[in-house]
């Protein structure tokens, strides 16, 4: 059996000739980020939020619930990164250059405060119940 000559093509050009359009999700198990309002966790959480996020989330009366779903929502920003690959790859985000914001009314958006990433166009969305986080993020017009 023969087979036919396939020239492979990077993530990237399968995107743009797909659809132009990038996702990424990730699930979190609400557990992890429990307690963590004390002092000894301080310079962790530090390392991965920005001080907008900090206060966003122990101003809530579960802080646990939303320090999950916005550590979730970096992941799915950062898998979306990888999927575009290797000139994104070179100088990786780290979790506290994507800051989970909210608009006026209330929707959370990804700003990555790197200016080689503002014009990238990433819409996010949260859930969460009592134990799961999960946060799913689309890139379009890559």
């Amino acid at each position: 059996m023969r087979t036919k000559n396939v020239k492979k093509t990077s993530r990237l050009s399968r995107l743009k000739d797909t659809g132009r359009f990038a996702i990424g999700v990730d699930v979190e198990n609400i557990s992890r980020f429990k307690e963590m309002d004390t002092p000894s966790f301080s310079a962790f959480l530090r390392k991965i939020f920005t001080s907008k996020e900090l206060e966003y989330c122990f101003s809530k009366k579960n802080s646990s619930q939303h320090l999950a779903v916005r550590f979730a929502g970096k992941e799915a920003v950062i898998k979306i990164l990888r999927g575009l690959g290797e000139r994104y790859l070179k100088n990786p985000v780290g979790y506290s250059q994507i800051e989970i914001l909210n608009d006026k009314n209330g929707a959370p958006f990804p700003r990555i405060t790197l200016p080689k990433y503002k014009d990238l166009n990433i819409i996010i969305s949260f859930s969460h119940s009592k134990e799961i986080a999960i946060a799913f993020a689309v890139m379009i017009d890559i």
